[in-house]
């Protein structure tokens, strides 16, 4: 089961022509990068619908693949993969957990110009979203005992004292997604994706925003990923820094300045 040493953890967390799929992405030719966007933990690809608009209606193809949630090295690989499969310039952006995967992913793809992490982990070599989480004091899910924040639940082929982590709907309407409705909090409770214990205690690898320029979303009210921490990091990675007054689901409760960030680094790697 979950372990005393991941008490202090969460998940936690840049064309004339839109596409949908890898397949259907543009020619190396065309005038806008695809952006590909990952979801973190407790959430799925719809966490980016309004992003996705706000950004098609830029004349960006956008896809949003699905994030298994089962280890950093293992979901950088399949998204690693899926990127192979896109022609032309990528704008990868990444919330909460999936600041840890697009780190690791991008490494040595040419192709993708710019990182964007939307109240994320931006993580350095060695580094956990434990060790992370634990950096600053803020985080709701750094707590002596972790069945208070999580529910586990077994699954197949599961290492030996790992389940899946959801979180309890207490914390999803009070730290992860306080600045939603309640219909929107209901919905992010019924359809959240757990993520592995032991993907939250994995290591990150070299970072590929050593070579590839970053920007940094930072909710203030983030009460997963403390900001004190967000700017940290971000400062460390180099990233270009926005605030803006958001929970930790900025992509749910303020897609368009997500989406005005993507947007900007895109114009900015061109």
């Amino acid at each position: 089961m979950w372990t005393a040493a991941a008490a202090t953890v969460l998940t936690v967390t840049a064309v004339a022509v839109p596409a949908t799929t890898a397949s259907a992405a543009p020619s190396p030719s065309s005038a806008k990068p695809t952006v590909v966007l990952v979801h973190g933990a407790w959430a799925d690809g719809s966490s980016w619908n309004s992003v996705i608009t706000d950004l098609e209606n830029e004349g960006y193809p956008v896809v949003a693949p699905p994030d298994p949630l089962r280890g950093v090295s293992s979901d950088a690989a399949n998204l690693a993969d899926f990127l192979k499969t896109i022609k032309g310039p990528i704008v990868l952006a990444g919330h909460s957990y999936a600041g840890m995967v697009i780190t690791n992913a991008a490494l040595g793809n040419r192709n993708v110009k710019a990182l964007v992490y939307a109240d994320a982990y931006i993580p350095d070599q060695g580094q956990s979203v434990t060790s992370l989480t634990a950096a600053k004091p803020g985080s709701a899910l750094a707590v002596a005992d972790p069945t208070t924040v999580f529910n586990e639940v077994p699954f197949p082929g599961a290492p030996a004292g790992v389940a899946d982590l959801y979180l309890k709907p207490r914390l999803v309407r009070t730290a992860f997604a306080p600045d939603v409705s309640a219909v929107r909090q209901n919905q992010l409770i019924a359809t959240q994706r757990p993520v592995a214990a032991s993907a939250l205690m994995e290591k990150s690898g070299v970072p590929a925003w050593k070579t590839i320029p970053s920007w940094a979303l930072i909710g203030r009210q983030d009460k997963l990923i403390p900001p004190a921490e967000q700017q940290v990091m971000a400062k460390h990675a180099g990233s270009h820094v926005r605030l803006i007054n958001s929970s930790h689901v900025s992509p749910v409760s303020h897609p368009q300045a997500v989406a005005s960030l993507i947007n900007t680094a895109a114009q900015a790697t061109r």
